[in-house]
């Protein structure tokens, strides 16, 4: 695209509800049949879950799924390529 790309990220409050809750990353990963270190890839934004996974965090904290993950963007500059 000229003037740039627009991009798209994922982003989430799982560390916050997390928190919220004093649930630690391990006791979250039990509770939705996953491992700590994808709970540590999603919070740091490094792995985005699938909808399934999505949405068994968005149960075990009672919020929907679109208060926990959401898409923030903007566009890419020339220089970022």
């Amino acid at each position: 695209m000229h003037g740039g790309e627009y991009v798209e990220e994922l982003h989430n409050h799982v560390r916050e509800l997390r928190a919220r809750d004093r649930l630690s990353q391990a006791e979250l990963a039990k509770l939705i049949s996953a491992s700590r270190q994808t709970i540590a890839l999603i919070e740091r934004g490094d792995y985005s879950p699938s909808v399934v996974l999505a949405l068994k965090i968005a149960h075990v904290f009672n919020e929907p799924v679109e208060n926990i993950f959401e898409l923030k963007g903007g566009k890419e500059n020339e220089s970022d390529r």
